[in-house]
């Protein structure tokens, strides 16, 4: 099992000055600093410490299968591709499709565009060479500090997500989203448990306390 990056004796690291920065930038460079993951993360050559968040559930949940095929949505920068790739080999395949441009992650097959676009899920299931068997979304919207808002928002992501799953997966296929904490929504959650095995939630230790992230976690899609 992933042991947490080392580093908790080491002093806090304070930055030597602030100014030109915002309180907030202040905090989130310093936090930066002090975070074992992103130091981790470095070293380990990942593109960010979300990398961590689903290696983590990976070891808990056994998501990523040897030939497995993948899809990340909402890749960018790439850091849940890289992880990936690396679980499922040279005989799996991994697409990762975002809005935003995502540099060429190796061993990956790169898309950018909407994954509610028709033809980008046409585009993703060609490169498959048929159905996934793991749909994964760290999508989350902008936050707006109202909780309710942003709850609203990232459940309509994942609503999204989910019936891009239900439509690309294989049967005993997973699918991986980001909530907030607040639970996910009833009829989300029966949806799921109508189509999956088995529904779960989690809070990966990669993900920080402070933060209102959890993880829906569904396995053994009925098809």
């Amino acid at each position: 099992m992933t042991k947490p990056p080392s580093g908790n004796r080491q002093l806090s690291a304070r930055l030597k000055t602030a100014k030109g920065r915002s309180v907030q930038s202040q905090r989130w460079l310093e936090r930066q600093l002090n975070d074992p993951y992103v130091a981790a993360a470095r070293a380990r050559g990942y593109r960010s410490r979300a990398a961590f968040k689903l290696v983590e559930m990976d070891e808990k949940f056994r998501l990523l299968k040897p030939g497995g095929r993948v899809v990340d949505l909402g890749a960018a920068p790439g850091g849940w591709t890289q992880v990936a790739v690396a679980k499922v080999g040279e005989r799996g395949r991994v697409v990762g499709l975002d809005l935003l441009p995502v540099d060429p992650v190796p061993g990956a097959m790169i898309l950018q565009g909407d994954f509610q676009d028709p033809e980008a899920e046409r585009s993703v299931e060609r490169l498959l060479d048929g159905q996934a068997d793991l749909v994964l979304s760290d999508m989350a919207p902008n936050t707006t500090g109202h909780n309710a808002t942003d709850h609203l928002r990232i459940m309509a992501l994942a609503e999204l997500a989910l019936d891009f799953a239900l439509r690309v997966l294989a049967p005993g296929g997973g699918f991986v989203a980001k909530v907030f904490q607040g639970g996910s929504e009833k009829a989300f959650l029966d949806t799921l448990k109508q189509r999956f095995a088995q529904v779960r939630h989690a809070k990966p230790p990669a993900s920080r306390k402070d933060s209102a992230e959890l993880y829906v976690v569904a396995t053994g899609f009925k098809g």
